[in-house]
């Protein structure tokens, strides 16, 4: 239970798999934080025992629930609210939650409607940078300025947008990749194929965050957004145009007509071989920064438990194993293995 004497920075209403790993982020940016759901479980250290607790002291209140459910819990909290109090949802639309704050709140409480672009999934393979959506409210213009602040303590990126433009580009985006991955989901597609090209890989794991949802947040991101029928008929348009042009080919192949020789000093493919390092080297980089957010998320672990920073027969296995990978793949292990103490060296300087 939490104690009345302790100072709450963040109240959370919903603790469903993103309300707790929102409240798992804010813990971890050090701040406190109470936690309200009476269908899920709540660890013990951030549990409220009502809403009017949960409520209580709090300068900012995130709605962690479907949809569907905003209008109920909305009008559950307004009673406990007070004027120098923020509220925020974190739904994957935004129309139909600016309205519902709108309607249940109006000017009295300040709100805004924020959309974090990251999930459980994101956090626990520490990709960065964790993005978040703001859709300024006209009735509160302070309101963005201090939900910007606390997502940026939480090492988020912003954005502003109104609602409706979100909601556009989320139809565009989000809500037709849940869509051919449910598709894909319902079709039967086996995701895990251990020879599969990366382009299918980014697919799958899409399929497999469709697979792992309860349907909220399909839903949510499907049906609750007002510009997605229109997404899905222009993309169901298109897939018919290509399936039917697939159906009937008419190009004769052996007319097409071999590419030229390219001279030495102006080789496209050398050229084009220098991009796709180049953006190689991009991904490798980005992968050590997902390595270093890990390294750190494992520096607290050790700090929790009272384990050593530095475990030099841990850092020998994973020297072996990793040796042991690059001569599986043909690689030469001897270099792959210097290559990975420089990464180790990387991650102690991390973990400080």
């Amino acid at each position: 239970m939490l104690r009345q004497e302790v100072s709450i920075d963040v109240a959370i209403l919903g603790q469903g798999r993103f309300g707790n790993a929102l409240a798992e982020l804010a813990e971890d940016a050090g701040l406190v934080v109470s936690a309200f759901d009476p269908s899920a479980e709540v660890p013990e250290a951030r549990r409220a025992t009502s809403l009017a607790a949960l409520i209580d002291g709090a300068p900012i209140v995130v709605v962690a629930v479907p949809v569907t459910a905003m209008p109920a819990a909305f009008a559950s909290i307004a009673p406990h609210l007070r004027p120098d109090q923020l509220v925020m949802d974190v739904g994957s639309v935004k129309v139909l939650p600016t309205l519902t704050m709108q309607s249940v709140l109006g000017d009295r409480i300040p709100w805004v409607a924020t959309h974090p672009l990251f999930g459980p999934t994101s956090l626990a393979l520490a990709e960065r940078p964790l993005r978040v959506v703001i859709c300024p409210s006209a009735a509160h213009p302070t309101a963005s300025t201090r939900a910007r602040a606390f997502y940026e303590r939480l090492g988020c990126w912003t954005i502003e947008q109104d609602a409706h433009t979100h909601d556009k580009a989320m139809a565009e985006t989000q809500a037709l990749a849940f869509f051919v991955a449910k598709g894909m989901l319902d079709a039967g597609v086996d995701t895990r194929v251990p020879f599969a090209p990366p382009s299918f890989q980014a697919i799958a794991r899409t399929v497999d965050v469709v697979r792992g949802d309860a349907g909220h947040l399909f839903a949510a991101i499907c049906a609750d957004n007002p510009h997605a029928a229109d997404a899905r008929r222009r993309l169901l348009d298109a897939l018919t145009a290509v399936n039917d042009a697939l159906g009937a080919p008419t190009h004769d192949t052996m007319a097409i007509a071999p590419p030229p020789t390219p001279t030495l000093a102006s080789s496209p493919e050398l050229s084009d071989t220098r991009d796709r390092i180049d953006e190689l080297d991009q991904e490798i980089v980005a992968l050590l920064g997902r390595r270093a957010e890990l390294s750190r998320r494992a520096m607290k672990a050790k700090q929790r438990v009272g384990q050593p920073l530095y475990d030099p027969d841990r850092e020998a296995r994973v020297l072996t194993a990793r040796r042991t990978m690059a001569d599986e793949r043909g690689i030469d292990g001897e270099s792959v293995e210097d290559v990975f103490r420089a990464i180790l060296r990387f991650s102690r300087r991390v973990q400080g």
